[in-house]
């Protein structure tokens, strides 16, 4: 049986604080590994795209140049 929001959160509020604080670790840790499998597949994807030749090789200045102007955008 699934729970709505509302219900997981009327549900941690009952949690002692120590449970909340292993929720919130572990919470934090999935999020962690979520942005790290993120990278990873962006990462594999911009390698697969080098390699098919879609991305040319540029020096650092110039990736930096190029990064700092679409920030400034």
């Amino acid at each position: 049986m699934a729970m709505t929001f509302e219900q997981v959160v009327e549900t941690v509020k009952q949690f002692s604080p120590k449970q909340r604080e292993i929720l919130s670790d572990l919470m934090s840790k999935w999020e962690t590994e979520a942005v790290r499998h993120e990278i990873a597949r962006d990462a594999q994807e911009s390698l697969t795209m080098f390699r098919q030749g879609e991305l040319k090789p540029q020096s650092a200045q110039s990736a930096i140049t190029e990064l700092r102007e679409y920030l400034d955008e």
